[in-house]
């Protein structure tokens, strides 16, 4: 298989740590949906809904400290930890080279509390230039990216993508032509969305929070070539093959199942051996990703809607799959993970466990 090994991970979702609370039985499509829990004052605005799926528990300076942390808005702190796991669960020496250690986070528009609060502030102080510059940073969207690099003293390529429900998968795809360019030996790949009022807000005046609850999510993983630095002390845990497209003018299906085409090509992987397909469709009724892709198989593997179970996530939804699904302790052979936009964009990817394959020694 091609691509990229997955040396190392975590994820901080509603369910817990690394899913460890999500472990014992991954959502089907045709599981409850979880209604989630009171968001606990966080934000201490109304919201359309008192309920919610939050990190429980998840205070930033309780995390991580209170030094450099005074200014991190919610996405940054879910960030900046969940990276630090995932470089914990890689095992890097400590004299690993950090110059060549990336990282790409995928997005919807980043912090969308910390870019309302930072407007509005120009406007309702005395005199705009009062606001407060160090509010500043977090209102790009790179911020959070740019917090971790600057927290565990990455100094390689630091990139955010901006894809809404594709945002992990051209996380990784971003990387993986890094990693194939020599840009780098090492990227973390992941996706990242806070909790707020405002992604509340615009979620239930849009319309997209009527088949399961606003949620939170961020979801790491350390990519590398198969053969990775010596200075990489874990042994690979997955192999990950991506494909992304467009297809326009409601032309979507069609490059949906090229892209799958080839991200299984790539990977070496027969369609009769795909046993899941990990959807981004939350409602049970939804068949614009799997019915396509089960049609592609000429089989029907089992469909996980992760969704269902850590509500909707945005570009961490993804993410926050892939991380569920690689917690599940019962090896079940390859999966593909599907993403779509609305406007035509499309990915695709082939994630293989290692131990399923026998290949987890290097």
């Amino acid at each position: 298989m091609t691509g990229v090994g997955v040396f190392g991970w975590s994820a901080l979702t509603s369910a817990g740590e690394a899913t460890s609370a999500a472990t014992a039985s991954l959502p089907r499509s045709d599981a409850p949906v979880a209604p989630g829990t009171g968001t606990g004052g966080l934000p201490s605005e109304s919201l359309p809904s008192p309920r919610g799926h939050v990190v429980p528990g998840f205070d930033i300076r309780a995390r991580l400290g209170r030094k450099g942390t005074s200014t991190y808005d919610r996405a940054t702190g879910l960030a900046v930890a969940c990276c630090g796991d995932a470089l914990g669960a890689a095992e890097l020496a400590a004299d690993a080279d950090r110059g060549r250690v990336g990282v790409v986070l995928g997005t919807t528009i980043g912090s969308f509390r910390s870019t309302s609060d930072f407007s509005r502030e120009t406007l309702v102080q005395e005199k705009p230039y009062l606001v407060n510059p160090m509010l500043f940073p977090n209102t790009v969207m790179n911020g959070a990216a740019g917090q971790v690099a600057i927290r565990h003293g990455l100094r390689g390529v630091n990139a955010t993508v901006a894809g809404g429900a594709l945002g992990f998968l051209n996380a990784v795809r971003y990387a993986e032509m890094v990693l194939a360019g020599g840009y780098a030996d090492v990227m973390l790949a992941g996706a990242v969305e806070e909790f707020s009022a405002h992604r509340a807000w615009a979620a239930h005046l849009t319309g997209t929070t009527a088949e399961v609850p606003l949620g939170e999510a961020a979801a790491v993983f350390v990519l590398s070539a198969p053969r990775p630095p010596a200075w990489v002390g874990a042994a690979p845990v997955a192999d990950l093959v991506t494909a992304t497209g467009f297809g326009p003018g409601g032309t979507g299906t069609r490059a949906l199942l090229a892209c799958a085409r080839r991200a299984l090509d790539r990977a070496g992987v027969a369609p009769a051996d795909i046993t899941a397909v990990l959807t981004g469709e939350a409602d049970e009724a939804g068949q614009d990703e799997y019915a396509a892709v089960a049609g592609l198989l000429h089989h029907r593997p089992r469909r996980v809607a992760a969704k269902r179970l850590l509500g909707e996530c945005d570009a961490a939804s993804a993410a926050a799959a892939l991380a569920v699904w690689l917690a599940d302790p019962e090896p079940a052979g390859p999966a593909l993970l599907t993403a779509r936009n609305a406007d035509g964009a499309v990915a695709v990817a082939v994630v293989r466990r290692c131990a399923d394959a026998g290949t987890g020694d290097r």
